[in-house]
């Protein structure tokens, strides 16, 4: 079995990567923006999701001018829509779920009731056939 290897950067690559100070990475960490994964030695490391976090961020800041506070709420309303997203998903395969239990009651219900109509049907065949001999 193979293992997936996730691609991580140091602060130095990712601030020449943006074109930001690493400094400024640092107060988005301290903020609560970003949340890059820290070594036994304490460097820090981004994986490929916290760079489309930190793009998201810089977007917010750069072009739409919304300040640290504004992202933070932003940032925190996209988690919560995420969240309600997966137990949205998670009812419809609920309710899928039990649609089809429904059906296949309905389907077993007239497979039953057409067995029963075959059966009466037989039966009257067979009286039929027996009248005349």
């Amino acid at each position: 079995m193979k293992r997936e290897v996730k691609k991580k950067y140091t602060i130095g690559v990712v601030a020449e990567m943006y074109n930001i100070h690493p400094q400024t990475l640092r107060l988005y960490e301290k903020e609560g923006l970003i949340k890059p994964y820290r070594s036994k030695g304490r460097t820090r490391y981004y994986t490929e999701e916290d760079l489309k976090r930190l793009e998201l961020v810089l977007t917010l800041s750069r072009e739409l001018g919304v300040n640290l506070a504004g992202i933070e709420i932003i940032l925190r309303m996209k988690e919560q829509m995420e969240e309600m997203e997966r137990q949205i998903q998670k009812l419809l395969e609920i309710i899928q779920r039990s649609l089809r239990e429904e059906e296949n009651e309905e389907v077993k219900a007239i497979v039953l009731s057409s067995k029963s109509v075959v059966a009466r049907l037989q039966d009257i065949i067979n009286r039929h056939e027996n009248k005349g001999d």
